[in-house]
């Protein structure tokens, strides 16, 4: 009798029960759209939502699909930089003076 009774009380699945699908698809959107937030201010603004989540479930969340720490995300690269700025670079006109005392100034003009 007690054998039946430990095989039936055993749980099924040990551990905690994963976190609802539409509460990870939120948190994951959150991150993509505001790249500068970290976890912790994701897990903030679900809070204001309404939305009781632990702040180490986010992190766990946005580690199981691949997103980097906020610092990580929002750094852009040299070539990035300079192909969102190509108009403005070429845009610009550089003049060069002579000073009187021999030095050279270079200005920018549009």
């Amino acid at each position: 009798m007690k054998r039946r009774h430990a095989i039936r009380s055993h749980p099924r699945r040990p551990g905690r029960p994963r976190t609802v699908r539409s509460i990870r698809l939120l948190v994951v959107r959150l991150a993509r759209e505001n790249p500068a937030w970290g976890y912790r201010r994701i897990h903030g603004e679900l809070l204001v939502l309404g939305i009781t989540v632990a702040a180490s479930t986010v992190w766990q969340i946005l580690k199981d699909t691949g997103i980097d720490p906020a610092p990580q995300r929002t750094t852009t690269t040299w070539p990035a930089f300079l192909r969102s700025q190509a108009d403005a670079l070429l845009a610009c006109d550089f003049f060069e003076t002579d000073t009187l005392s021999g030095t050279r100034l270079c200005t920018c003009s549009r």
